[in-house]
């Protein structure tokens, strides 16, 4: 190995706390920035489908899906009727509620750069949010191409929504990564149980 490779091999290898940090504040800035948006109409009126086809979540809204496609609003677009829908819907109450959790673990996962106990919660709550935003691959029928007459329709051929969804397996794997690297971080806090009796 050239000796220009192998140093160039050792600051990136140097720099991997740096880049777990950077990590951390990526997701924050991602959280934060998504959580905030929640408390806007448009963003609240998007995640309508996504929310009300899930199991897990269906539950925090008054109306039964499809019943939201009668409502559906454009970004930007503001229809009164189907705001109206909408405020009856329990749809801005839960975007207000879910935008707070959303900046919450965001904030945690931050906090890991000064605190492994905080940042291992953030990143166990930043990986099991992307599990459930990805369930909504399976949930929700907006996620794929419908068949309008075109030759891609369904399974695999993702709608914007669906190429919204499938990105949250980045999220996934960076909570992971966070979070492991809090627990390592804990773990060499700890003395082992011979050397304290010792």
């Amino acid at each position: 190995m050239k000796d220009s490779t192998y140093k160039f091999l050792q600051v990136v290898a140097d720099a991997q706390l740096t880049f777990i940090h950077f990590t951390r504040i990526a997701i924050f800035l991602v959280m934060a920035w998504i959580g905030g948006l929640k408390a806007f109409q448009y963003e609240a009126d998007g995640i309508v489908p996504f929310v009300a086809n899930s199991p897990f979540m269906s539950f925090f809204y008054s109306k039964d899906a499809p019943e939201y496609q009668q409502y559906k609003n454009k970004e930007g677009e503001v229809v009164p009727e189907n705001i109206t829908w909408h405020q009856e819907n329990n749809t801005y109450t839960f975007s207000y509620g879910l935008g707070a959790v959303i900046i919450t673990i965001g904030l945690l996962t931050l906090f890991g750069i000064f605190n492994a106990k905080l940042g291992l919660i953030g990143g166990l709550l930043t990986a099991g949010m992307s599990v459930v935003t990805l369930s909504f691959l399976i949930t929700t029928p907006e996620t794929f191409v419908p068949n309008l007459g075109g030759p891609d329709h369904g399974f695999p051929y993702l709608s914007a929504a669906g190429r919204l969804v499938i990105k949250d397996i980045i999220m996934l794997g960076a909570g992971l990564v966070v979070a492991s690297d809090a627990a390592r971080t804990l773990l060499r806090s700890q003395r082992p149980a011979s050397l304290a009796k010792a």
